[in-house]
Order: structure tokens, then sequence, then C-alpha cells
């Protein structure tokens, strides 16, 4: 019998059922041609993983794009902060005092003759230098002791539930006054110190819960009954699982500590003069609100926005890492 010529037109594929259902000659190459697998899968039919499709969705979300971006401004100057201000941030001359806007210094001059645009882009560099440092020592020791405390369980994790309710009973703020008050240095690092130090808790809690959740998969039930120890369990089977919820707590709270380092600056605990802060910015510029408002906005509008980049980050992130809101 005769080979019959192939007709596109006509592709036939079988059912599986004894039966045929006929195909559009598109169709039919698209299914000879298609490098993937079903909707799902990437390419050779792998599917895809959480990270992934999370970065596909957060690559198209505009909240993520713009957030991302001003942060990204954010730590290229604080990096390099002369490249977009070239004063000094220490120079003040107060025949200039209070003075509004001038041809090279459109953010004009603060109660003391400071150039405040000058200080505002410097202190750019403290917020994200406290934010970043405390949001990483907060993330790594809440980590490590609630991924282990809700691995193990028993009396290991009694006791740091105990502590965590201890130390969310210690109000933040009334807290760094006291703590804060009796440092005397001019760095950064108490202030972190600090905000670790009872900032820890409640990435605790919620690394707790998820190793509580993740060590319940049947995965880790076999990966157990084959023989695998507990570190290869923890390491390689739950903290993959369980790390999603604690990155998207830590991006909200980098904005908060951010925050909370002005609050601190601005009653006069955190950074202290001749450091250069947007918090002792905004508390040097309250007494002349009504003469040099000026000195004032820049600053404040400065935290504002640092904050809620942060924030919104964080944001798309959690929407982005969550399942139940694809």
């Amino acid at each position: 019998m005769p080979e019959q010529p192939y007709e596109p037109e006509g592709a036939i594929a079988g059912t599986g059922m004894g039966g045929a259902m006929d195909l559009a000659a598109s169709e039919a190459v698209t299914l000879e041609r298609t490098p993937g697998g079903p909707q799902g899968t990437g390419p050779a039919g792998r599917p895809r993983s959480l990270w992934s499709d999370a970065w596909r969705d957060l690559r198209r979300n505009p909240v993520f794009v713009i957030s991302g971006l001003v942060i990204l401004f954010l730590v290229v100057i604080s990096l390099w902060p002369s490249a977009i201000a070239s004063g000094n941030p220490l120079k003040c001359d107060l025949a200039k005092a209070q003075e509004g806007s001038q041809p090279g210094h459109p953010f004009g001059y603060d109660g003391q003759g400071c150039d405040v645009y000058t200080r505002t882009v410097y202190g750019a560099r403290t917020s994200v230098t406290v934010g970043v440092c405390a949001t990483l020592g907060v993330a790594l020791l809440g980590s490590v002791l609630g991924g282990l405390a809700g691995f193990f369980g028993g009396v290991w994790d009694a006791v740091l539930s105990r502590v965590t309710d201890i130390f969310f009973a210690i109000p933040v703020v009334l807290g760094g006054l006291v703590l804060l008050s009796v440092v005397t240095s001019n760095t950064v690092w108490p202030v972190v110190g600090f905000m670790v130090l009872l900032g820890w808790p409640q990435i605790s809690r919620i690394a707790r819960g998820s190793v509580i959740t993740a060590k319940q998969n049947d995965y880790v039930q076999a990966a157990r009954a084959l023989g695998a120890s507990a570190p290869r369990i923890l390491l390689r089977h739950i903290a993959p699982n369980a790390v999603a919820p604690v990155i998207v707590v830590a991006t909200i709270a980098l904005g908060t500590y951010i925050a909370l380092e002005a609050t601190l600056s601005y009653l006069g605990v955190g950074l202290k003069p001749p450091s250069v802060s947007w918090g002792i910015d905004i508390s040097a510029a309250s007494p002349f609100i009504r003469n040099a408002p000026h000195a004032l906005l820049w600053p404040s509008g400065a935290l504002a926005v640092t904050v809620l980049a942060f924030i919104m980050l964080g944001d798309a992130v959690r929407d982005a890492l969550d399942p139940k809101l694809r």
C-alpha cells in the first residue's frame, strides 16, 4: 500500500481510547515543537519552583519595580554620596542660617547654616546602614533560634517562647531611651545592637511557626524514614521551604528600623552630632518650623519615601511568595 503524503490540515492524533481527534495544522506544529511541558512547568517539562514563579510575578509587578528603583537609588547614594552632593555636610555658615533655596543649594540652609541638600543626601547612608545591618542581625538571630525551637520542640521551645514573651512586653521606644541613654558612642553600632536585641523575637515567632508547618510535610517524613540526619533534614528540606515568611517580614521590618533610628535620634538617644542623620536634622529643624520649614520638609520627606519604599517592596514580595494569593 503506497505511503500517504503528510497533510498538516488533516493531522490526526490518537485519543488513547481507540478513537481519534482532528488537530488544526497550527496545533499539530505547536505540539511538535513546544520545548516545555504543560503550564506550570519549565524547559524539558521540569516543574517551576516557588522562587522562579515569585521572580516572574515580581518582574511584572509595578509596585515592586518602582520601590526597587527607589531603593537602588538610595543604596547608590549611600555608597557614593559625593556623586550627587559635592559639599561637606559638616560645613556650616551661620551667616546663611535659615536661608531658602539658592543656586547650587536647592534645599536651602538649616538653623545652623548647613546645606540641607548635602545633609539629606549624606543622611541616606546612615539610615540605609542601620536598616540593613539591623535587619540582617534580626533575621539571622531570630531564624536560628526560632527554627531550632520549632524543629526540636520540648523544653527548648517552651523556654524560648517564654523569653520572647518577656521581650514583647518591653516597649521599643522606652527601651531605647533607657538602654541608649548611657551610650556615648557616635557610631551606628549601639543603635543596631539595640534593634537586634529587641527585634529578634518577632522573626523568631515567624520562623518557629514556619518550621513547625514544614516539618509535618510528607517529604520531611520520607527523608526521616530514609535515615537522614536531623541537620540534613533541617538544612536541606525544611529551611528552604520555611524561609519565605521570614524574608517577607524582614523586608517590611527594614523600613520600620529606619524609622526607629530616626525616632531615637530625634529624641537624642540614637545617633548624636556630628553624625549625619535624618532624625538629627528633623530634631534640629523642629524649633524653626515657622521660619524655615524647608529645613524640616526635605529630611522628613526623604525619610517617608525611604520607609514607604521598603514597605511597598515587602508587600510585593509577600504577594509573590504567598501561594494563597495566586
